[in-house]
């Protein structure tokens, strides 16, 4: 199914309705299928059309974690943070702040 969902919104790339959402939406579905790294590229692809869109920040984020590249995860999560503040968006930014904080924790035990 997410196949199919994938093949549907890239017939999308490049029309009118080429948007941050429509770029969110194909890197959520890589995630889903397991593509981290199609994942992380379709949702700096997000964010490139609005460096404000919190949710995007919050997906790269694990898609980031999935591909094993913590140091470019944790920028996005705290970026993430600092742009979900801004637009009042708590709730996206404790859970990024949580996941945040795991990499932290994560990258200071790897180090120590």
């Amino acid at each position: 199914m997410t196949t199919a969902i994938i093949a549907n919104l890239e017939k999308l790339l490049g029309g009118p309705r080429d948007s941050a959402l429509l770029r969110y939406s194909l890197g959520n579905e890589h995630l889903k299928a397991g593509d981290f790294e199609q994942a992380a590229s379709c949702l700096r692809e997000a964010l490139e059309r609005d460096a404000t869109y919190s949710a995007a920040w919050k997906l790269l984020g694990k898609a980031l974690s999935e591909c094993s590249r913590p140091v470019e995860a944790l920028a996005a999560y705290e970026q993430g943070i600092v742009v979900a503040e801004s637009k009042g968006d708590l709730q996206a930014a404790k859970e990024m702040a949580v996941f945040a904080r795991r990499i932290r924790h994560q990258l200071q035990t790897t180090e120590g």
